[in-house]
């Protein structure tokens, strides 16, 4: 049996991973995989696991917080409990924000979001690394573009992002002997709701988009491509031509690359 664990597997694109993870395994290879669904909302997990568990896969939620290290470390004891190994972990599990840095009063929601963001992906790696050592499986990270580029007034996402990256590149050289592999997404603007539930310069939620959504790739071909990479066991998955025009200008235009990531900030959340 393959088990797989996703983090943020309540909605987006935690979601839709798990839904086409079930899909490709229908028919006679769904009873082999069994995918362990991880985030906050309970109702929400709940919906998803009967949805992948149609195609006759064996599926478990379990509410976790991954900005607690000690939820992220019952979620994989839960998994090894229920099936006795791990062969994937994607994590996905992740919040964003945006505000100009001059505006934020209190830094304490920076603080949370590296937790979520940065923390929970190495909380969760640190505890499942044994098991996927022993199946020489699979780590995923869910970054983005904003990992790769800064985005002005998403410093703390971009943060929190390019560290996921840096972090992930160097345990992917420390595992390189050990049959385990390293994929990092690197997603642009997807169509999901993340931005719109993240956090604003006064810590609340943002409650509207602060990029410009027009051309946002759907969250189905996302969730593919990340499939994909992770089957494929390759290193960097980037998801667009501008994301990986982007990644070069930056070596030779930098200045350019910067107007380029402006552009991409709506009218509104411009700086002033």
């Amino acid at each position: 049996m393959r088990v797989i664990i996703i983090t943020g597997a309540s909605d987006g694109i935690g979601a839709e991973m798990a839904r086409q993870l079930a899909q490709r395994a229908a028919g006679g290879q769904a009873g082999l995989l069994a995918l362990v669904l991880a985030a906050r909302n309970a109702a929400m997990l709940d919906t998803v696991a009967a949805e992948c568990a149609t195609y006759g896969v064996r599926t478990l939620t379990v509410p976790t917080d991954v900005a607690d290290q000690a939820q992220c470390r019952q979620l994989v004891q839960a998994t090894v409990d229920a099936f006795g190994r791990i062969d994937a972990l994607v994590n996905n599990a992740g919040r964003s924000g945006h505000a100009l840095f001059e505006d934020v009063q209190d830094l304490g929601w920076y603080e949370e979001m590296m937790r979520i963001n940065l923390w929970g992906s190495v909380w969760c790696t640190h505890a499942a690394l044994p098991y996927l050592k022993q199946s020489r499986g699979s780590v995923v990270a869910v970054a983005s573009l904003a990992g790769l580029v800064g985005v002005p007034g998403r410093t703390a996402y971009s943060a929190s992002k390019f560290a996921m990256s840096g972090f992930f590149e160097a345990l992917r050289a420390e595992l390189k002997a050990s049959g385990v592999s390293v994929t990092t997404a690197y997603p642009g603007v997807v169509d999901t709701r993340i931005r719109y539930r993240g956090y604003n310069a006064a810590g609340g939620e943002l409650g509207s988009s602060s990029l410009k959504e027009e051309g946002a790739m759907p969250v189905a071909e996302c969730a593919r491509l990340i499939i994909d990479g992770m089957e494929r066991r390759k290193r960097e998955v980037v998801m667009s031509a501008k994301g990986r025009l982007g990644r070069w200008m930056k070596l030779i235009a930098p200045g350019m690359v910067e107007d380029m990531a402006l552009a991409a900030v709506s009218d509104e959340h411009r700086p002033r």
